[in-house]
């Protein structure tokens, strides 16, 4: 189950609404979500959450690209939303290489391995350290520390931020009541 949120900051403070996420497929379709709720192009925080395991923020500013901080990559790595959020960029991943290699792998059926080189024993742990990975997802938070320090929480502040975090940011923020609202 997921919990999505914007907070869009207007001339009279913020404004905030639940939002759905269906028809979002990508982070740029997010972004064009926030955009669309924003009052002049200011500050829109998108927030979304699933059912404790992991949350996301973005922040969008006007016309900028958008920024990210994700509270356990791993676990948003298994989510459709998470995925949206867990930009190659932020993975330190060349764009598109991913889908390149799943297309390559897809056409010609390979198991992994190169010609001559041995298929993994039955007696290899299935769960091999995976530091050796490109396209491994790290366990933690991922992304912009910083993105809300300028509104009042700091980089400590958000990495300690466990359960009912959204609650947390909104207070930081100054906009705990207007979340209320839309609760």
């Amino acid at each position: 189950m997921y919990f999505a949120a914007l907070l869009a900051r207007t001339e009279d403070g913020w404004e905030a609404s639940d939002t759905e996420l269906d028809d979002v497929e990508t982070l740029s379709d997010l972004t064009d979500l926030a955009r669309d709720a924003s009052v002049d192009e200011d500050t829109v925080l998108v927030y979304i959450e699933q059912e404790d395991a992991w949350f996301g923020v973005v922040r969008v500013d006007g016309e900028e690209d958008p920024r990210i901080y994700v509270s356990d990559a791993s676990a948003a790595a298994r989510s459709s939303y998470g995925e949206i959020l867990l930009t190659d960029e932020m993975l330190g991943r060349e764009p598109g290489a991913e889908d390149e290699i799943a297309a390559l792998e897809e056409l010609v059926g390979l198991d992994g391995t190169e010609d001559g080189e041995p298929h993994r024993s039955a007696a290899a742990p299935a769960d091999q350290d995976d530091s050796t990975d490109p396209d491994a997802v790290p366990a933690g938070p991922i992304g912009e520390l910083g993105l809300l320090a300028d509104l009042g929480m700091s980089e400590k502040e958000l990495l300690t931020l466990q359960t009912d975090a959204l609650a947390e940011i909104a207070e930081a923020v100054g906009a705990a009541e207007v979340l209320e609202s839309v609760r």
